[in-house]
Formats: C-alpha cells, structure tokens, sequence
C-alpha cells in the first residue's frame, strides 16, 4: 500500500462493509479515472486566462478516486472529499475486465492503463501519479492483458 498509514485506514473502513465474506484486499491506491479531452482543455484554460487577464492558468485533470483490488473486483471510491475516501463510485469483476495499453507516461512520471469491459465502447484509463506510479505495475498485473 502506497498510501500513508491514516489514508489507509480511512479507505479500509469506507471499504470493509463493501466486501463479501472471504475477499481479500490486494491493493490500495489513489488515481484519476478517465480522460479529459484536448478540446475540454484548451476551452477551460482560454477562458480562466480571459476572466483573470491571464493572471492564472487553470488545467482540468481526471476524476481522483482511490482504488482498491480485491481478489474478485476492484472498487473505485470517490477521492474528491478533502482527501477522505468518499461513496463506492464504481464496481467491477475481476473477470470481465481486461487491461491494455499500460505504460509509463509523461516522462516517466505517471502510469497509465486502461480497463476494457465487454459491452462498453470505451476503455476506462487510469492514471497513477507520480506518488503513486509504483502502484500502477501491479494494478495492470491483475487483469489478463489484451493487445
């Protein structure tokens, strides 16, 4: 667990009523979920720089959320409390998911991999940061690979 030792605990509890009898915790982590587009981040850096004459400059970045592995899902809690570990956010099997395109990223900062699940157009990317990049290895390592 890359988290600090208070984090932790505090997404232990918001997850032990969240487990069936038996499943255990793999892994523990904080990333953001999901991609923000070009286009969504040329806009909202265009339009704070105007309403403060280019005083700030503003960047939108994935949803945070921690995420945590079990032997038989991995659960996204929302991460967007002050750091507390908010509201089970998404749930999926273990064995409908599958992981492609991991790789380092952003000059080796950041680790990135995206979850395929049958049925959905889209793959779901997630995006460990620098804190928490050691993480993103083993998080891929859990899901059968697919090219």
């Amino acid at each position: 667990m890359s988290l600090n030792a208070r984090r932790a605990r505090q997404l232990l509890d918001a997850t032990a009523p969240l487990l069936v009898q038996g499943e255990e915790i793999r892994l523990t982590s904080l990333a953001g979920v999901g991609s923000v587009s070009v286009r969504r981040r040329a806009v909202t850096a265009a339009v704070v720089g105007a309403l403060s004459a280019g005083t700030v400059i503003a960047t939108v970045t994935p949803r945070p959320m921690y995420v945590v592995l079990t032997d038989r899902r991995v659960l996204f809690l929302d991460g967007n409390r002050g750091g507390r570990p908010g509201a089970l956010v998404l749930d999926l099997p273990l064995r409908y998911v599958t992981a492609t395109g991991s790789r380092k990223a952003f000059l080796g900062l950041q680790y990135v991999t995206h979850l395929a699940v049958p049925g959905q157009e889209k793959a779901l990317k997630i995006t460990f940061p620098v804190q928490h990049r050691t993480d993103g290895p083993h998080f891929a390592a859990a899901f059968p690979a697919t090219a």
